[in-house]
C-alpha cells in the first residue's frame, strides 16, 4: 500500500510541477525577452526537448524508488523531490511573475542541490534510474548558474 501510494505521491509531483512550470514558466513576454543572457544560455528550442524527458525519468524514478527502495530512502526521495518542486515553482514564480532575479537564483540553486540526494538515493537504488537522473541534475545546475547570471547581468 505505502508504495503504491508513494509512486502515486511522486507521479503527482510531477504533475504538480510540470503544470505548474507551465502556467508561471512565460519566456515571451517582454520581461523575459529584455534580460541580457549569459553567453551560456542555450537556445530556445533546447528546453522543449529536455523537459519532456527530465518529466519522464522523474515519473520513472519515482516509482522505482517507491517500489525497490529501503523505507527510509523511498520517503527521503520523496520528501526531496516534494521540496524541490516547490522551490522550483518559487523560481518560476520569482522570475516570471515578480521579476525578482535574486529570489528566482537563490530557489533555484536551492533546487539543484535537492537534486543531490535524489540521484543519490536513485543511484543505491537501481543504477540505471540514477544515471538517467544526472541530467536532471545537470540542467538544473546550468539553470541555477544562468538564474545567477542573470542577476550579474541585469
Amino acid at each position: 500500500m505505502i508504495k503504491t501510494l508513494l509512486s502515486i505521491t511522486n507521479s503527482s509531483l510531477v504533475a504538480i510541477y510540470a503544470i505548474g512550470s507551465g502556467i508561471l514558466v512565460n519566456t515571451g513576454d517582454g520581461f523575459y525577452r529584455s534580460l541580457k543572457r549569459p553567453f551560456w544560455q542555450p537556445p530556445d528550442f533546447v528546453p522543449g526537448i529536455v523537459w519532456p524527458y527530465n518529466f519522464l525519468v522523474l515519473i520513472i524514478a519515482g516509482i522505482i524508488i517507491a517500489n525497490n527502495a529501503s523505507y527510509l530512502l523511498r520517503f527521503s526521495y520523496t520528501i526531496a523531490f516534494a521540496f524541490s518542486v516547490i522551490t522550483a515553482l518559487v523560481w518560476a514564480h520569482s522570475l516570471f511573475i515578480q521579476h525578482n532575479l535574486i529570489l528566482a537564483a537563490i530557489s533555484l540553486a536551492v533546487t539543484a542541490l535537492l537534486t543531490v540526494p535524489m540521484v543519490v538515493i536513485a543511484f543505491q537504488t537501481d543504477w540505471k534510474i540514477g544515471l538517467a537522473l544526472l541530467p536532471y541534475q545537470l540542467w538544473l545546475i546550468v539553470a541555477s548558474s544562468l538564474s545567477v547570471g542573470y542577476k550579474i547581468l541585469n
